[in-house]
């Protein structure tokens, strides 16, 4: 080593030296600060490299779990119905609740309570249904409501899957002769405001350059009304609510529902965004109705085929084994319960629009899969 790098050493030796005399603990300070931000960048790492190796952690969303756990504490559920429409949502004169939609009211309360009867049902009108959604009203709303995009993405809702497959159509008095939209140019239609349905009536005849004039209403009791009044030419809802409102007109032969579908109209229960668990327990009840009669497991059989099988799927469904109730934060007797208490979807679609019913509406397209309709359950595993 040369004389001249010797002399640079001595130099920088003597210079740290000095410094340090000079600073006292300001130099430790230094050292430090310089690990905090070592131990800083050590984290940031920690949290980074799991997901650029694909393997995120999970992380529940603002709210998960919140409705449920208040379902629970107030030992009731909340639900947003219809109260004027037989068949879907309706309140007799003694009180009772029935319909397609409050039987899956009752089948969420079987899930989560192993008690159908733990609902309480809160009518709302077609415009407050929403609003009492999102303010936390109700719990879940199942009014016959339109699942659509707008609805999806500017209302803070989410909709499950559809327990009823409908399209808009339109009654008319047989005597008319009227046989399609064109043939109520300059006529007057009554319809339910604030509703896909009143946009529908507005979209299809201007397609049709057909001119009206458009009679609207706050509730169905009212548009029902006075259409049988004679006050307008035709009527125009659901061909599920149009069926079931001709039975109550007060001469049902003397009115036809013409032969047109002027919308799809997927109908199914809705829920709050920010709740991912509330949203799969609605959702998979749902399914579970379905599956039920995939399997041809209904209310009375249920006991039998649960003492007997060895389907694993089976047993799965009946939470016999695995835990898919204790997923979704229920029993594994959930949709035990759901079927046993409340029934399949059949069951349900047979006690309130079926064959023994004064509407004896065709299942359509909301028949199982299995029989060339719309209703498919993903597994349950």
């Amino acid at each position: 080593m040369s004389r001249k790098l010797l002399s640079i050493f001595a130099f920088l030796a003597a210079f740290t030296l000095l410094m340090v005399a000079c600073t006292g603990t300001k130099t430790i300070e230094t050292v430090e600060v310089v690990k905090t931000i070592e131990v800083e960048k050590t984290v940031i790492v920690t949290v980074e490299v799991p997901a650029a190796a694909g393997t995120p952690v999970p992380v529940a969303p603002s709210g998960f779990g919140e409705t449920l756990k208040t379902v629970q504490a107030r030992g009731t559920l909340i639900c947003g119905v219809n109260s004027q429409v037989p068949g879907f949502g309706f309140l007799d004169q003694q009180g009772n609740f029935s319909g397609l939609d409050v039987d899956f009211c009752r089948a969420i309360a079987a899930a989560i309570f192993g008690d159908p009867a733990k609902v309480e049902y809160r009518p709302v009108t077609a415009q407050e249904r929403f609003t009492a959604l999102q303010t936390g009203e109700i719990d879940v709303l199942i009014r016959n409501t339109t699942w659509t995009s707008s609805r999806d993405t500017e209302l803070a809702t989410n909709f499950v899957a559809t327990t009823f497959y409908d399209g808009q159509g339109m009654m008319v008095r047989k005597d008319s002769g009227i046989t399609d939209l064109e043939g109520l140019a300059g006529g007057t239609i009554c319809v339910l405001k604030g509703t896909t349905t009143e946009q529908n009536l507005a979209d299809q005849m201007a397609a049709h350059s057909v001119t009206y004039t458009p009679l609207v209403f706050e509730n169905p009791d009212e548009v029902a009304g006075a259409y049988d009044e004679g006050r307008c030419d035709g009527y125009t809802a659901d061909k599920s609510q149009l069926v079931a409102r001709q039975t109550t007109v007060a001469t049902p032969a003397d009115h036809i529902i013409l032969d047109v579908t002027m919308s799809k109209e997927p109908l199914g229960p809705v829920v709050r965004h920010g709740d991912d668990q509330w949203f799969d327990i609605v959702q998979w009840t749902v399914f579970a109705t379905f599956t039920g009669e995939e399997m041809g497991i209904t209310s009375a059989n249920i006991d039998d085929i649960k003492g007997s099988t060895q389907d694993p799927n089976i047993m799965k469904f009946l939470g016999l084994e695995g835990d898919m109730g204790l997923k979704l934060g229920l029993g594994n007797d959930w949709a035990y319960n759901i079927i046993k208490l409340v029934g399949n979807y059949a069951e349900i679609y047979d006690r309130n629009l079926g064959p023994d019913t004064p509407f004896n509406l065709p299942r359509g397209p909301n028949a199982s899969y299995l029989d060339g309709g719309l209703l498919y359950a993903p597994p349950i595993r």
